[in-house]
């Protein structure tokens, strides 16, 4: 039997924020209820921690343990998968940590590509991964492609093709790009074993399209009793339904982006609409101001009012 825990991700992944105090430093303390809030208010399931929206390049990796620890031991019997995002820009840490997640009960470990130096192809790419996978060669495995923020824009069939021969423990793919080519040929390549799961929000319903296996964002930690009703729609072959959702949740984006919507104005929306105090971003994220987090939480209860 394959030492992989076999439980393939799917469904919705909320990408959680790092709770931290006014004073900046991680707020454990919020960690309890954040996960009673997504498992009873979004019927959300799954958590991907220390990613993009934990702000985790921003964070020691003493403080990335804590966290996943903390993360995994109040999600037991709450959440059915925990994956820990373990990348870093060094292959030490990053092993480090996968090595940690093992210790610690995760349910998969993820890996974005280093972004200082740069790989150059798919296959220095795989072979830092390999490295890491290595270090927790029991726990399911993603890559996380993040091209809008690493500038590694390497094909992800590329990256995935004959990969089990050296990565036994891959099971799958987070995908936030843009390229529905790749993303599609990523699906139609996949081990049945393996998840493909889209990164970006505001466009799921293409990657549902796409024959996607779930989705993990960071939206999803206030929206997702809304999404889950998109995927359900879909699903059940009411595309008109799905539309209506993905294009309300388009029109909130929109809005936001206009108000320059990063990592510190969701993670104050996601206190507003919450009531959890999640606290500031750590810089060089600024703190939102704060009339513009609640313009935007204003423009969310008005068109998510009557859904």
């Amino acid at each position: 039997m394959d030492p992989v825990a076999e439980k393939k991700l799917t469904g919705l992944v909320a990408a959680t924020f790092t709770p931290f105090t006014s004073q900046g430093e991680i707020n454990l303390s919020v960690i309890g209820p954040y996960i009673d809030y997504l498992s009873e208010q979004q019927g959300v399931k799954g958590i991907f921690v220390n990613g993009t929206t934990g702000e985790s390049m921003s964070l020691t990796v003493a403080e990335r343990k804590v966290l996943a620890e903390k993360w995994c031991e109040k999600a037991k019997g709450r959440m059915n998968q925990v994956i820990v995002h373990v990348g870093c820009m060094s292959v030490k840490d990053s092993q480090e940590l996968a090595r940690h997640a093992a210790q610690i009960g995760a349910d998969g470990i993820a890996v974005i590509a280093p972004f200082f130096f740069k790989p150059r192809n798919a296959e220095t790419l795989r072979a830092f991964m390999k490295e890491v996978a290595a270090a927790a060669p029991n726990l399911p495995f993603y890559y996380y492609q993040i091209p809008g923020l690493t500038g590694v824009n390497v094909q992800v069939r590329d990256v995935i093709e004959g990969i089990e021969k050296l990565i036994p423990s891959f099971r799958g793919v987070k995908f936030t790009g843009n390229d529905l080519m790749d993303l599609g040929q990523c699906v139609s390549y996949c081990l049945p074993e393996w998840s493909v799961l889209y990164g970006v929000d505001e466009q799921l319903l293409a990657g549902l399209a796409m024959g996607v296996h779930g989705a993990v964002g960071s939206t999803y930690n206030y929206i997702g009793c809304h999404v889950n009703k998109l995927i359900a729609a879909f699903e059940n072959g009411d595309l008109v339904q799905a539309r209506t959702i993905q294009f309300k949740m388009q029109e909130l984006l929109s809005y936001a982006m206009k108000l320059g919507f990063d990592v510190g104005v969701n993670k104050q929306l996601m206190s507003e609409l919450s009531g959890l105090s999640l606290g500031p971003p750590r810089l060089p994220l600024m703190p939102c101001p704060h009339d513009h987090a609640e313009l935007i939480a204003q423009k969310f209860r008005t068109i998510f009012s009557h859904s």
